[in-house]
This record gives C-alpha cells, structure tokens and sequence, in this order.
C-alpha cells in the first residue's frame, strides 16, 4: 500500500483538504467555500468565526473520503497550513471569545502602550517613531484591549488561526514556528518568542503564559484526538505534524530552497519569495519570515491584495465576461484572457501602480493606486492588461530588492497560485522579468508544501530536500518573447519606477484633504 498524508489549507475564500503521496502526486482534494469568507460589522473590518473554521474543515474532510478515492489506511500523518496573521481569543476553556480578526482587517487602535526607556530614545533616534506607532496601531491586540477590554480580560490564550486548529486535531496549546507572522512579540531572527527585555512586550499586551508552545516546522505536533476523528473522519491517532503559512507552504511547494529559486504567488496577496539560510531583512526593518524549513528565513516583497484586484476588476467591469463565463461554463478569467489577446504588450502606454491597500513600509502607508496614459484608444482590455501588468512589474521591484539584500541574482522563477492559470499571466511575468517562468505540475503549491512537511515528519523522506527533489515538478515553462521584453523593460524603467516618487506629494495631499488611509 502507497503511503500517503492528508493536510488542510485554511485559505481566505476557502478550506481544502487534500491527499498527496510520498512523489507528489495529488490523490484527491475536497474543497469547501467560505459563505461569506468574512463579516465586516463596520468599514474596513474582517471577521470570521473561528468555530466556522472548523465546521468547514469537517465538511472538506468527509467530503475527501465521501469521494471513495482516498485510502484512510494509507495515511500517515496531517500537516496544517493558513492564513497569515489572522488571531483568535481563547478562554480558560479554551471557548473562542469573539470572531478571529483577519490579515484583511484595517481596523486601527489609538491608545497605544508606551514604550519608554532605552528603547523609546533608539525608536526616536533612528527616526522610526512612526513605524512603531503604526504597528502598535495594527496590532489585533491593541484593538481588542482599547475597545473590548472584557474579552482581553477574559483571555487566556491567544493564537493564530494555525494554533487553534492544531488544538482542535491534537487538544494542546501548540503551534509551528513556521506559522508566526502577525503581531506577536515574535523573534523573526532567532525563531522564538523574543527575550523579555524585548520592546515588543511593551508594544502589546500579550503575555508569555497566553502563547503558544512552538515547535519546528516537520516536527510532531500532537495526534488526532478521539473527538477531532468522530467529527473529521480522521483516522484517530495519526501524528499532526507542524506546518507552517500558506506563503512559506507555497515556497516549499513550488521546491524553491536556494536564493537564486524565486517563489512567486499569484494569490489575494501577491508575493515574490527567496528561502534563505541567513537572516536578511528584504526591507528595513520588515523581518523575513520563517521560512517552511526549518531554521531557515522566507525573503518575502508583497504587494498587498494583489490578484484580489483581479477580483475587484470582475466585480467593477466585467459583469458582460462573468456571465459569458457563467453560460459557457468555464472560469471568468479564461474569457478576461481572451479579453486581452489582441491588447499588446505595454497596453498602448497605460501603466498601473498596484497598490489599491497601504503597506508599513513598501509601500508607504499613505500610497494609493494609481494609473496613467489613458486615451481614446483605450478599452477594458487595455485596463485589464495594464492591471496584470503592474502586477508584475511590483514583484519585478521585490525582485530587485531581494537580489539587493541577497546579492545572488534570481535565476529561476516559479509561479503559483491562482493567477499561475491564465496563460497570459504567466507569459507577462515571463517577459517583465526576462527569465523562463515555471507553472509547478501541482497548482496546490501551499497544499503540497504541508505536505512535504508532513512526510518528512512521517519518515516517508528522511529530509526536506529529498522531499522536494521528490514531491515538486515542472509542468510548463513560458519563456520570455524578446520583443517584449524590450518593451516591458523600456516602461518599467522609464515610467513604472518613477511613478510612485513623483505621486507620493499627491497621495500625501490627498491624505490630508479626505483623511484616507487614516494614519
């Protein structure tokens, strides 16, 4: 009997839970979609149950064995991969206190904990009082002490999405070093909770006691609890091994362990990645995150709800090619990539600046979108390529700045995620950043990346990168078009560079006069 390991991946639309054998090869997946994906009590604010979380994790999981392809028997192990910062309030008894806040979330606290001492005079000395007021503002922790101060109160233990889910598999307060991203008062550099002398257990409220225990990506975590079988279908008693974020799944999964390898994730976020073996930070003062293998680092540029403005481009626009899509029975983006089939490279001059959500510090948090050269020449077609575009050419930046910081060029470029489907992303990509851009045989790249983990935790591979050698392969390669290449080149160069220095006076005026993005 083929041995094989189930994981589940907690998206933002969805949940799935897919089969993999020990080559990769994806038995058989189920997938349950959020309805609605998260509640917005107010502007700006995203929720969800994380009771929800779980009831759909049953779903997908009786669904995959209802489908009659999968052989319990032949599991070994579980491995969890989520979201990223997406926090949960926990009671004594471990009963959820309120909806988790997600990474979505654009509620800001105004009460801010002070921070004083030696670190509030370095904070001011290096000129960072701003970075530091504007992380304490997002910190889900803030919010809830400032505005809610009975639930933070009554909580006794406060985790990621990841953390809860593994306590409803296993029944333990545990969690994986790999899944830490938020604001927590995290050691990015030394992959722990940091020293209590730390700054950032000023910044926040969290205490040490409400945490998590943290083990290492590929580690056991625990085993499937009696009550987790009975309502998942799981085999009782199987190891759960430590996962790690769906972003350093997809880095994994898309077999991407040296700096020359870049990961590229076309997904509500889009990322470009590099895994490396020393702490680097790609930003100042924007950590790497913890890479998927352990005791390693995840070099990450993104560009903030990326491919979601391909769905704020269907919603706004192209209700003609959603139902065209809907009457033909095919997805909406095989009729948006007809839609530019016949729209040149370069979109006739229209150049769009991706950032429709402020970042900390790339970009700024005053930055807005923006998009320049329209004519009368110009179509939906054009703005949708354009769009697809600045897309490309943002993670081309992130390229550039990880190359920066790393000083090995990029020489590989493996794409994912949902934007990897269309065939015109992937030859845009190709072209803006002049090397082959690869679609992995498996589109499920954070799924597979839980599941490496879980073999190797398994003794399926004795390593991870057997794992991968093993478990990741090539499907397509778009290699890039020289004439457009030039074109591209020409207008990252000489426009899209330039743009975002030259808005920057006007987004900070339009700040001031509507007071959008709050500060």
């Amino acid at each position: 009997m083929v041995e094989s390991v189930l994981t589940i991946d907690i998206g933002t639309q969805s949940v799935r839970t897919l089969v993999f054998d020990g080559n990769g090869r994806l038995i058989d997946f189920a997938r349950v979609i959020y309805s609605p994906a998260y509640y917005s009590p107010e502007s700006g604010w995203a929720e969800q149950q994380p009771e929800y979380y779980w009831k759909c994790i049953t779903e997908a999981s009786v669904k995959l064995f209802n489908q009659g392809k999968v052989n319990k028997d032949s599991i070994v192990s579980v491995s969890v991969t989520t979201q990223r910062g997406s926090m949960v309030n926990l009671d004594a008894e471990k009963i959820p206190l309120r909806s988790a806040i997600l990474w979505l979330d654009q509620r800001r606290s105004t009460k801010l904990p002070k921070v004083g001492g030696a670190w509030k005079f370095l904070f001011h000395l290096a000129g960072l009082n701003k970075t530091l007021h504007y992380l304490q503002a997002e910190a889900e922790a803030n919010w809830i002490k400032e505005f809610q101060p009975e639930i933070w109160d009554k909580t006794s233990h406060y985790l990621m999405i990841s953390g809860y889910i593994n306590y409803k598999l296993t029944n333990d307060i545990i969690d994986s070093i790999g899944s830490q991203v938020g604001y927590l008062p995290f050691d990015y550099k030394k992959l722990t909770w940091s020293k209590k002398s730390h700054w950032k257990w000023k910044a926040i409220p969290v205490k040490e006691q409400m945490l998590p225990k943290l083990v290492q990506p590929g580690e056991q975590l625990g085993v499937i609890t009696k009550e987790a079988a009975k309502q998942t279908g799981i085999p009782e008693g199987l190891p759960v091994i430590a996962g790690a974020t769906d972003k350093a799944c997809e880095v994994l999964g898309t077999g991407c362990l040296l700096p020359n390898q870049g990961s590229i994730g076309y997904g509500t976020t889009a990322t470009i990645n590099v895994n490396s073996k020393k702490y680097l930070e790609p930003i100042k003062l924007i950590p790497p995150y913890p890479s998927a293998s352990p005791g390693e680092y995840n070099l990450e540029v993104q560009t903030f709800r990326g491919f979601w403005m391909v769905s704020w481009f269907k919603e706004q626009f192209a209700n003609e090619e959603l139902q065209l899509a809907s009457n033909l029975g095919v997805p909406a983006e095989e009729i948006l990539d007809d839609l530019v089939s016949d729209i040149p490279p370069g979109s006739l001059g229209l150049v769009l600046q991706p950032f429709w959500s402020p970042g900390i510090r790339y970009p700024r948090p005053d930055a807005k979108g923006a998009i320049i050269g329209f004519g009368g020449v110009h179509t939906k077609g054009h703005f949708y390529r354009a769009l697809l575009e600045g897309l490309a050419y943002s993670l081309r930046e992130g390229r550039e700045r990880i190359e920066k910081r790393t000083k090995v060029p990029m020489t590989e470029l493996i794409v994912c995620g949902g934007g990897s489907n269309s065939d015109k992303m992937m030859q845009i990509t190709a072209d803006v950043f002049q090397l082959p851009a690869i679609r992995p045989a498996v589109s499920e790249a954070s799924g597979l990346g839980a599941a490496i983990l879980a073999a190797v935790g398994a003794g399926i591979h004795p390593n991870i990168e057997t794992a991968v050698k093993e478990m990741t392969k090539k499907a397509q390669v778009f290699e890039p078009i020289q004439k457009n290449v030039k074109i591209y080149d020409e207008l990252y160069s000489h426009v899209y560079q330039k743009m975002y220095k030259k808005l920057t006076p006007l987004y900070e005026s339009i700040q001031k006069i509507t007071g959008y993005p709050e500060h």
